[in-house]
């Protein structure tokens, strides 16, 4: 009890720092996965093709992967509030001057290097390590998952923002306003400042990063789970940037595309509240398969379904239980393959994979949609892998591996 009571003295309140980190996540997540309501108007505006403008955010989902390991560096030598006011900072910054880029590289720039770059600085990798920090040990579990619920929330709170500010200022207005939004969590970088405390595990014995790495990429287990990850980047990319246009093509009302996006992220809070409860419970080998088979299964039967409101929406909450509740369970396995002691890096190279995935399903859709009109090619490469990811994953050994110091 004195323990506690001394970290709350010593810390900002734990609802305060939940505030802090999951409130960031929401405003830099939310604002970065809602950018695919823009697209369409962009293009209108550019001139420059929707591959071209695709390519911006394609790039963006690769900087934002390959941010995050060296924004947590910085952290464990800077402090986090540093780290996180520059990424707030940029993710206005590029946000709010993509409306003047009136060329690919320049949309390259703003979207893909800027905004993402920040939104990676201010991303998972920092928050949840700040949250882990600041927090006492017994609720560090419940705090990581209200931080990781944070983005969910964001897309579901700024998507219908987005919409709304469309409609009433015009695209380029309601961008630059959402970058401004953005410095709302300029506050957050202050509360948490401070330089995080080196901890390491009674007992353990070191195993230099190199080492660890060499041996999980020989390890088929490993490899099986980031390919698997792979998919995971590739569709939920896809569905980011290009929901809104599927939507379009369907011949209903541009709000339906904002409403697609928040619902997408008010149920993958749910599917990922509920996946973490799951992992404890049955295999996560068996879970992460039985969300890439309903995948599978959902993307097939709405391209069989008629196109209406109602069918979209129950597409995008299905979507929305598996868009990121593979993370758990994806976790869980390289923590349980090799321990906690290189997780930062073992799960950073598999996270790596999943932003490559993300590269491909967001330019390959504008690609797709420029050859033929429609996003039908995609759909069919996407439910082929799923039905691989699905089985890819049941052979994996789910068992702690021993790693040993050259």
């Amino acid at each position: 009890m004195n323990t506690e009571s001394n970290l709350l003295h010593k810390y900002p309140a734990i609802w305060l720092v939940l505030l802090g980190t999951a409130g960031t996540f929401a405003l830099t997540m939310g604002t970065r996965q809602s950018m695919g309501l823009f697209l369409s108007p962009m293009n209108t505006a550019t001139g420059l093709g929707v591959g071209n403008i695709s390519l911006a955010f394609a790039f963006g989902q690769l900087w934002w992967g390959l941010t995050q390991p060296f924004a947590g560096a910085f952290a464990d030598k800077l402090g986090a509030g540093r780290v996180l006011f520059a990424g707030i900072l940029l993710v206005a910054i590029g946000t709010f001057i993509t409306p003047l880029m009136t060329t690919t590289a320049g949309l390259i720039f703003a979207i893909g290097m800027l905004a993402a770059g920040g939104a990676g600085m201010a991303g998972p990798a920092v928050l949840m390590a700040t949250a882990t920090r600041m927090i006492p040990t017994e609720k560090r579990g419940i705090a990581t998952g209200i931080v990781n619920a944070g983005g969910s929330f964001g897309q579901f709170l700024m998507a219908p923002i987005a919409i709304a500010l469309m409609s009433q200022y015009g695209w380029n207005n309601a961008m630059q306003m959402m970058g401004v939004i953005v410095l709302l969590a300029l506050p957050a970088a202050y509360l948490l400042r401070g330089r995080p405390v080196q901890a390491v595990s009674a007992g353990q014995v070191p195993v230099s990063t190199s080492r660890a790495i060499s041996i999980a990429l020989k390890n088929p287990s490993y490899l099986m789970l980031a390919g698997g990850f792979f998919v995971c980047g590739f569709h939920v990319a896809f569905l980011a940037t290009h929901l809104p246009g599927v939507i379009s093509l369907c011949g209903l009302p541009a709000e339906f595309g904002g409403w697609a996006l928040a619902i997408l992220g008010l149920f993958n809070i749910i599917g990922s509240i509920s996946m973490g409860w799951a992992v404890g419970r049955w295999r996560m080998k068996s879970l992460l398969s039985l969300l890439y088979a309903t995948r599978a299964l959902a993307v097939t039967l709405f391209l069989l379904a008629p196109k209406t409101g109602t069918v979209v929406l129950v597409f995008a909450a299905v979507m929305g239980l598996t868009f990121l509740s593979t993370v758990p369970p994806t976790a869980g396995l390289v923590a349980k393959f090799f321990g906690p002691a290189n997780m930062a890096s073992l799960f950073g190279i598999v996270m790596l994979t999943h932003q490559i995935g993300g590269f491909l399903g967001a330019w390959l859709g504008g690609k797709v949609l420029e050859a033929n009109g429609n996003f039908n090619v995609l759909w069919y490469v996407d439910i082929t892998l799923a039905v691989g990811a699905a089985l890819v994953h049941m052979p994996i050994q789910e068992k702690q591996l021993q790693l040993q110091a050259a």
